[in-house]
């Protein structure tokens, strides 16, 4: 499996310089790239490198630097039209979709830029990298990561690595292909009922309380109000200090969480069952005020942590139906809409368990796991006469 490695990219001034002059001048060739794709057609890569390359090498981009810049070009118009095609752009005809099918492809300044091994070269005992830029070849760049994570690029890096710059800050993402551990028959599963209120609750007994997230969401964004209703120069520049402060602390709470699921997974040698949650935000009607929260649920991040790190674990995961998940008696298997109380509470009308909501749903989704895992294990094959 792939997965990716951050390190942070320590350069002297004039390193760093020439790395952001390196930077802006490759997006700046990607864009000219790609308003000829758009005019051309978009043809394939190969027929757009005869359009484009012989101007990028006048530039003074290197060899490989221009394949990669056409290469990049190509790959985004190939995603655009995949979204396209699955209609995240609208219906058919709509005002979005046409937008973005006649204008061309915009990269942003500090967009990434793919290296391969010929543009950049690793030092692990020192920590340092040799980088080509627009200055020349830049060596000897130190680089600052965990431990842990020099020793899976020492032992697992293949492929480009991508240069990113942020807010004057350089960063490497390095592609390391980490063998999977075998995968083991479960005993059991642990369901996992995703929500808001709580980030995640299993049928273990592990509960994720969502109040301290939600309260850090909430005043960020009372500050963001607050900066952007002020509008002065000092305001702007706490605007851009503060940017992405939340998405990281999103994504650092699922990464905990997701830990904390498959390491009792694996220690207990279960399965894990996660909902189905795809194209929820396409069913879901809110009212306004709860639209915020609906949008900014990170139930698909939380999803990948868990997969991507049960894969390495080897533990089994599998996706079921969340339908009546919330509805469902866990004991008697009564499904009716009145059993669900209140955000919190389920009584069943049937046999009269009483138990918290999520955690019953929790039950539910694990039973729903087994059934799933059972059925993909049963043979298809016709029994003899």
């Amino acid at each position: 499996m792939e997965i990716v490695v951050q390190v942070k990219l320590i350069p002297e001034a004039d390193q760093a310089a020439a790395l952001s002059g390196t930077v802006h001048t490759v997006n700046e060739a990607a864009n000219w790239v790609s308003s000829v794709a758009l005019e051309c057609g978009v043809p394939r890569e190969y027929e757009l490198r005869k359009h484009t390359y012989a101007q990028l090498r006048s530039w003074g981009l290197g060899a490989q630097v221009a394949q990669h810049v056409i290469k990049k070009v190509r790959d985004a118009y190939t995603a655009l039209n995949a979204n396209v095609k699955a209609g995240h752009l609208g219906k058919p005809g709509s005002k979005r979709g046409r937008k973005a099918e006649t204008k061309p492809i915009v990269f942003r300044p500090e967009a990434a830029q793919p290296y391969d091994d010929r543009c950049l070269s690793w030092q692990y005992d020192t920590q340092t990298v040799s980088i080509w830029t627009t200055a020349g070849r830049l060596k000897n760049v130190r680089f600052a990561c965990s431990a842990g994570a020099l020793k899976t690029l020492r032992e697992h890096r293949q492929g480009e690595s991508d240069l990113i710059e942020g807010d004057g800050v350089f960063y490497l993402y390095a592609t390391c292909k980490v063998p999977e551990a075998e995968q083991y028959e479960p005993n059991g599963f642990i369901g996992v009922d995703l929500g808001v209120v709580n980030i995640a609750t299993t049928s273990t007994g592990y509960k994720a309380a969502g109040r301290g997230l939600n309260r850090h969401r909430k005043r960020q964004l009372d500050l963001r109000r607050k900066l952007q209703r002020k509008g002065t120069k000092s305001a702007k520049r706490l605007l851009k200090k503060r940017n992405r402060r939340e998405q990281r602390h999103v994504a650092n709470t699922n990464h905990i969480i997701s830990k904390t699921i498959v390491i009792e997974a694996e220690r207990t040698s279960a399965g894990i069952s996660l909902e189905e949650l795809k194209g929820i935000r396409q069913r879901v009607r809110l009212r306004k005020p709860q639209r915020v929260a609906l949008h900014s649920w990170t139930f698909a991040q939380l999803g990948d942590f868990i997969v991507y790190k049960a894969r390495r674990a080897g533990v089994p995961v599998v996706f079921v139906d969340p339908a009546y998940t919330s509805q469902q008696c866990s004991e008697c298997g009564h499904v009716d809409k009145r059993n669900r109380v209140d955000q919190g509470l389920f009584i069943c009308r049937n046999c009269g368990v009483v138990a918290h909501a999520d955690r019953n749903a929790s039950h539910n989704i694990a039973r729903k796991g087994e059934a799933v895992w059972t059925a993909g294990r049963e043979s298809r094959v016709p029994a003899t006469p």
